[in-house]
């Protein structure tokens, strides 16, 4: 099967797709008419093997090969960002403060890229490719929700790919370890006494508290964690006060966390130091603690070796480039949850020469000569995934 052949000759249907599902964003938990128009998609190739989710706007459709074999998914994200998009571009959205300004457009594309490839190879596979577009990855939602109605039931493995602004065109990279760190979330409600700003002394003051709590905690970074395991302590909003003569009575901190470590330990630690620290000013604070993804970290040794040997066979070594670590979180690593393997790449979107606008910027744009290609690895990873494993 000439993979890269079959790419390039789709080359103008993937962008063509892409540029069309850039004009018509949806947000997390609302892509109705995208994941309608994804099944139209799919139906056009002729693939009629489909699973519409009931609890979530995700989709999910097998290609079953000619010869028995595993089952391996690629998967798509498909929700938009409350962004108001100002690229200029003549296929920029129409849906207005609407936005695909994380690229998750151009991973529909390739993933629909993918699709018509593997298609016309059906006969040669040894087993079978489901193809998986989820939604709300911004709000980490949507691959728990898909994996409620069974997407990954018989998936040995899966492969996903984001693009990636600060990141040249058209390198693409798989490195082992650590990708993405977790997502933690967090909220601490402070609990003090309101009194005259003349007379402090009769109450207890939640801003003045909230502010040692928020002192204290770095000390979790500097000086409780393993200063070789990355870890950020973010509060980005606080909310307190009611009038600009009173003692505020209360306080509301609002964050994030994230890091490679697992379990409750970084949970544990910042609830001691929340508590306590408010206790030794005679006020009461309240931790509560959502872990919203899991790290995202590139185990497998065989998903590491196909993916790298897909890029290498397809367009040479010389593409396959180390991507740093990255403190950035996705809902991906979910679908490893229940026992499959998973490997997670990157491709670079920049183009040579233009202005450089990171992921969520408001002018967000790709190299359209990514997407073929990004089609290309993805159809060449599935296909020498199901036939090593058949061996």
């Amino acid at each position: 099967m000439d993979i890269k052949a079959l790419a390039e000759k789709y080359d103008s249907y993937i962008i063509d797709r892409r540029r069309f599902y850039h004009t018509c964003p949806e947000l997390s938990c609302e892509e109705k008419e995208t994941v309608g128009l994804i099944k139209a998609d799919l139906e056009a190739m002729g693939i009629t093997d489909i699973h519409m989710c009931q609890n979530c706007y995700g989709l999910w459709a097998d290609i079953k090969g000619g010869k028995p074999g595993k089952t391996v998914a690629l998967r798509a994200d498909i929700d938009g960002l409350p962004v108001k998009e100002a690229t200029g571009l003549p296929f920029a959205s129409k849906n207005e403060g609407k936005m695909h300004a994380c690229g998750h457009d151009n991973h529909i594309s390739m993933l629909l890229g993918a699709a018509k490839i593997l298609n016309d190879v059906k006969d040669e596979l040894c087993g079978t490719v489901r193809l998986v577009f989820q939604p709300a990855e911004e709000i980490a939602k949507g691959a728990l929700a898909m994996m409620e109605e069974g997407v990954m039931k018989g998936v040995s493995a899966i492969y996903g790919v984001h693009v990636w602004a600060t990141f040249d065109a058209p390198y693409m990279g798989f490195n082992a370890g650590n990708r993405m760190a977790c997502c933690h979330g967090f909220e601490i409600q402070v609990e003090g006494k309101s009194a005259h700003a003349s007379a402090p002394h009769l109450g207890v003051d939640a801003v003045m508290v909230s502010c040692s709590i928020m002192e204290a905690l770095q000390q979790c970074v500097s000086r409780m964690n393993d200063p070789l395991n990355p870890l950020v302590l973010t509060i980005g909003k606080v909310t307190a006060g009611s009038r600009w003569n009173v003692l505020a009575g209360s306080a509301l901190l609002e964050g994030t966390v994230r890091t490679f470590t697992t379990g409750t330990k970084v949970e544990d630690e910042i609830r001691k130091v929340v508590e306590n620290t408010a206790a030794a000013f005679g006020a009461k604070a309240t931790l509560s603690y959502t872990y919203m993804t899991d790290p995202v970290i590139n185990s497998d040794e065989q998903l590491v070796r196909i993916a790298q040997d897909a890029v290498s066979k397809l367009y040479g070594k010389e593409y396959l480039v180390d991507v740093p670590t990255m403190m950035g979180s996705e809902d991906f690593s979910w679908f490893g949850k229940d026992g499959a393997s998973y490997i997670y790449g990157f491709v670079g979107s920049h183009k040579k020469g233009t202005e450089m606008y990171s992921n969520h910027h408001e002018k967000y744009d790709v190299d359209e000569d990514i997407l073929h290609r990004g089609a290309a690895v993805a159809a060449q990873f599935a296909a020498d995934y199901l036939a090593e494993s058949a061996q």
